[in-house]
């Protein structure tokens, strides 16, 4: 049986240290301009619900409609540049904030194309990232490297938040995102730095077509035993997973009667869980397999989920039950994500992995929007704790897509690189 090398290879890896170093501070950044749009709407425009309503929506939404156009983009480009492209571009349009409002300018229309841009550049990061890293470390090393990612994420979600309320709190609101505009500058930076040995961006016959581009995505996906399940599980877990996004917070101080500090901490427990799956897939993956892996870890996920609907008063006990919720829960829907993300990156041909990338996140957006609709009516009606076992028990049947595939038993990450045959049509 083929060795995994060390995880502590990476350590020395010049390369993917300064990729790492860019991840960090972009997801730093990344977390605290989520939290600074909608500070300074509240502290400098006193904007309505709807208005906070609809500036997250925008923030959010721009993940399916990328996801559509991007992918192609990214497969002709140099990933790395494409990259820097990215944060270079969230650098201008989060500065035009802090100038606007020293010009006593600034209002909800500019909040709102800024968010929508900020959050499409940050999916363009994300889809080309995925794809640079396989040109950047061996593929024995992809498990190590995406459970270091996922480190900093959980890092920043519990973090970033934290580093927000306090930049806003020395500085007045719109002058507070410059610290998010520097995060993303030295992202930048340090992406510069990075020695790349990427791939030739591939020449096609063909005009570039966004749908083409989806189509290729979406075809070298369902080509392949081994991911066509995870983007099935894809559709099922963002649909049914969204249901929480209307109703949770509800439930938490409405029903269980949490005050918002506590909901807030509550919260905060998920990153805490999400930097412990980062460490416990890595190990996971080693000791049952790949496969194992990743349907185990998306029942275990399920599992600690359905604490939340179990929740009750009084409410120390409703506030355990949820805290191990998140903590379970965002811990194993990391520990299976790590696996499932490299998997993609180890079996697919590199040429096409931006427009695969793109298709995972078009389906996560489109069933994120779908779902948490969705939710919201039925919360309404049936009532939100039976909603949240609806949504409980559609994640856990999701699972079987994996459990009936040949992703079932699979141990580790197949050797052979496969080679992208040109599609003439």
């Amino acid at each position: 049986m083929r060795k995994f090398l060390p995880s502590g290879a990476l350590w020395t890896h010049a390369g993917f240290m300064r990729l790492w170093a860019a991840q960090t501070v972009s997801a730093f950044g990344s977390r605290i301009a989520r939290e600074g749009f909608a500070m300074t709407a509240i502290l400098t425009i006193h904007a309505t619900p709807l208005e906070l309503g609809v500036l997250v929506a925008l923030a959010r939404g721009p993940g399916a409609v990328v996801g559509l156009v991007a992918g192609g983009i990214v497969d002709r480009s140099r990933r790395r540049h494409v990259m820097i492209l990215s944060d270079l571009l969230r650098v201008a349009l989060i500065l035009t904030v802090p100038v606007s409002a020293w010009l006593h300018l600034l209002a909800m229309p500019q909040l709102y194309v800024c968010a929508a841009l900020v959050g499409g550049a940050s999916v363009l990061f994300e889809i080309a990232d995925h794809a640079f890293l396989p040109s950047l470390i061996d593929r024995d090393l992809l498990l190590d490297g995406n459970a270091k990612l996922s480190t900093t994420d959980a890092v920043a979600e519990i973090a970033g938040p934290a580093m927000a309320g306090t930049l806003f709190q020395l500085f007045t609101a719109p002058f507070a995102m410059l610290g998010t505009s520097i995060t993303y500058l030295i992202s930048a930076l340090f992406l510069f730095t990075v020695p790349a040995r990427e791939l030739l961006p591939e020449r096609s016959v063909r005009k570039p077509r966004w749908y083409r581009d989806v189509a290729d995505g979406y075809r070298a996906i369902v080509d392949e035993p081994l991911v066509r399940p995870l983007l099935w599980m894809g559709i099922i877990f963002p649909f049914f997973g969204s249901f929480f996004g209307p109703l949770y917070l509800l439930y938490g101080l409405n029903v269980i009667g949490l005050s918002p500090a506590l909901m807030g901490l509550t919260i905060a427990c998920g990153g805490v869980g999400a930097l412990f799956g980062a460490i416990l897939s890595n190990a996971l993956s080693r000791r049952i397999g790949i496969g194992p892996t990743i349907w185990g870890c998306c029942l275990a996920y399920s599992a600690f989920l359905m604490l939340v609907p179990l929740s009750r008063a009084p409410l120390w006990f409703g506030t355990a039950l949820l805290m191990l919720a998140q903590v379970g829960g965002d811990g194993f829907a990391v520990a299976f994500m790590i696996p499932a993300t490299s998997l993609r990156q180890a079996v697919l041909p590199q040429a096409l992995l931006g427009r695969v990338a793109a298709v995972f996140h078009a389906v996560n957006g489109g069933m994120t929007v779908v779902g948490a609709i969705l939710g919201g009516l039925l919360g309404g009606w049936l009532g939100i704790r039976e909603t949240l076992v609806i949504s409980v028990v559609g994640m856990a049947a999701g699972t079987l897509f994996v459990v009936f595939s040949p992703l079932r038993n699979l141990k580790e990450i197949p050797r052979e690189q496969p080679i992208l045959e040109p599609n003439p049509s």
